[in-house]
């Protein structure tokens, strides 16, 4: 028989997944006839809808996509109480590669795709970050908007700066050291998907906040 330890772990795993593999972009766009797989960059998230459906269904978008994070975490933290830190790490990290390579969007398209796992990283940095990394990132994504209209490129600001700020945080014994393993694979899950978007920011051809789908 499998230890209980062994259950719960694939249980956070699981869920987490699932979770995080929930289409909400394609949903949305298909109660108001819009296929978000087929317009603008045919990516599932926020930025996306945004340019496809408007400020408001891209921010409801991007709020539930979030909500999804902090769902993946609770359920773990459920699921596993005996150690909150490690089913926190996993859970985040897993509901983030489901957010990216989703279940149900591949089973929609036949593809396997998903989102660029940037909202969903919100919502798992809203349970895991203290309030001043929170706060410092999203005045530093602000700005960044505010001054150049690149939403990638704030963020990988806002990315850049948390992730750091959380490390220097876990060497001083301030945060879990098991939240190690969820910044590191994050890091590289977030720059893999982000990649184009770097490519084009580099070249000068990256679209702005407010450019058409």
């Amino acid at each position: 028989m499998l230890d209980s330890t062994v259950i719960q772990v694939i249980l956070v795993v699981i869920t987490s997944y699932l979770l995080g593999s929930i289409p909400t972009a394609y949903l949305v766009g298909k109660r108001r006839g819009i296929n978000i797989f087929e317009v603008g960059s045919g990516n599932m998230g926020a930025t996306n809808v945004i340019r496809s459906m408007g400020m408001v269904w891209g921010l409801f978008v991007w709020l539930c996509d979030s909500l999804k994070g902090v769902a993946a975490i609770l359920l773990a933290n459920a699921l596993w109480p005996e150690n909150r830190a490690a089913a926190t790490a996993i859970s985040a990290t897993v509901a983030v590669i489901g957010h990216n390579w989703s279940l149900f969007a591949t089973l929609l398209t036949g593809t396997l795709r998903g989102g660029k796992g940037a909202a969903i990283w919100f919502g798992t940095m809203f349970m895991i970050a203290p309030i001043q990394v929170l706060v410092g990132m999203w005045v530093l994504g602000g700005l960044v908007i505010a001054l150049t209209r690149y939403v990638s490129l704030a963020v990988l600001s806002m990315f850049g700066i948390s992730t750091l700020w959380l490390i220097v945080l876990i060497g001083q014994r301030e945060l879990p050291v098991e939240y190690t393993f969820y910044s590191l694979v994050v890091t590289l899950l977030i720059l893999l998907r982000f990649r184009e978007n770097i490519q084009r920011l580099l070249s000068g051809t990256e679209r702005r906040l407010g450019d058409p789908a």
